[in-house]
């Protein structure tokens, strides 16, 4: 009688999201698929508050800030082309100041700043799973905004490319963008 065989586990990658219709939301992190539910009008509020902000800084300057859905593909190093990469994310906000990394497609490689904004299916995908990619990739500064608790925790990539002891902000605080010193995001229309 012969043995089962075992269970082939599927390992997805860019070549895989890039062939998905345009209105699937999901992400993909170490070969994981991983499906995305539409974001509440409070996220979407949120988004666009900080964005706006962002933006408006940002204007005539050579960085430039991506609300989502904006496709990033984090490399891991040993991929032979693009299409074969294992980690395609879609941050709430993503700034990206090197336009080399830019393509019609989104961005390859990290951005500068990426701010995720909490729900309760991605609270753990965003402080954990993508805290760790974040970190490792290079992105210098990284922002995850919990609504429901008010909370915006900042993490900042130090000298050892380790994200530190966040600073924590809660609703009319203002924070000083590290990675620009004289941007100040006032969160008081924020939450």
């Amino acid at each position: 009688m012969p043995l089962p065989h075992k269970r082939q586990i599927k390992i997805y990658t860019y070549r895989d999201y890039a062939s998905w219709p345009e209105e699937e939301r999901c992400e993909i992190i170490d070969g994981v698929l991983y499906m995305q539910a539409a974001p509440s009008r409070i996220h979407q509020e949120i988004l666009m508050e900080l964005s706006r902000q962002i933006a408006n800084y940002l204007a005539g300057k050579p960085c430039k800030v991506y609300p989502a859905p904006f496709c990033v593909r984090l490399p891991d190093g040993d991929e032979k082309s693009d299409k074969d990469i294992k980690t395609v994310v879609e941050p709430d906000i993503s700034i990206v100041c090197d336009q080399s990394k830019l393509d019609e497609q989104g961005c390859i490689g990290a951005p500068d700043m990426i701010i995720e904004i909490t729900s309760p299916s991605s609270v753990r995908k965003d402080r954990l799973q993508k805290f760790y990619k974040y970190e490792k990739a290079g992105v210098r500064e990284y922002w995850i905004v919990e609504p429901e608790e008010k909370l915006v925790s900042v993490f900042v990539l130090g000298a050892n490319n380790k994200y530190g002891r966040p600073d924590i902000y809660t609703e009319g605080d203002e924070i000083k963008v590290s990675i620009f010193p004289d941007l100040i995001i006032s969160l008081k229309g924020i939450f």
